[in-house]
């Protein structure tokens, strides 16, 4: 069953993350990006979603994050009941798809809620000031449609962001697999769709 973004309000400022990446657990923070334009996407290892777009996702991340993009990918489901995701299990699956920016671990999915993710892949865009400009998907593809994979909604964004353009207003809800919260930790604002 797919979840679709909970969209929320453009202008939002980015909450607080400061998690690990595994493997050597450094701690990233949306505070050491003050000042640069920030992407922050909710992934992980299991979801067909995210597979189904992972390599392209790699792709434009690096290209984005050498412009200037900050950019960090975060992990928030429950490892308990799907070890796959596991923290030790995401650089791996991070080189398979050459991803190479901060992928980071959400043990509590205390940062996955403030960020009202809903589903893997779900991504947020923010200006210098971590001001909200885009939300939703990466682009119409998904497991089993004959669309390509391409970026092109977020890419479209990001690249209006790095030229000081305003950024398209259309903007179309992610869809794909749902966090897998643990149980009783499951947002208000979630919902199956």
């Amino acid at each position: 069953m797919s979840v679709s973004s909970t969209m929320q309000a453009l202008g939002t400022v980015a909450p607080d993350f400061a998690l690990p990446a595994p493997p050597e657990g450094k701690i990233v923070s949306r505070k050491d990006y003050a000042g640069s334009p920030l992407l922050v996407g909710f992934i992980c290892n299991h979801c067909p979603y995210v597979i189904h777009i992972g390599k392209k996702l790699g792709e434009l991340t690096r290209d984005w994050a050498d412009r200037g993009l900050a950019v960090v990918l975060i992990n928030a489901n429950n490892v308990e009941t799907h070890p796959q995701d596991a923290p030790e299990k995401m650089p791996a699956f991070a080189q398979d798809k050459g991803i190479t920016v901060p992928y980071l671990f959400d043990e509590t999915q205390d940062v996955a809620k403030a960020y009202h993710a809903a589903c893997t892949p779900d991504f947020f865009l923010h200006d210098k000031d971590h001001r909200l400009v885009y939300r939703g998907q990466f682009d119409a593809s998904r497991p089993g449609n004959s669309e390509p994979v391409t970026g092109a909604d977020l890419a479209a964004a990001v690249e209006a962001l790095l030229a000081g353009k305003p950024v398209p207003q259309e903007q179309k809800p992610s869809a794909g697999c749902n966090i897998k919260w643990k149980r009783g930790n499951e947002p208000g604002f979630y919902t199956l769709g």
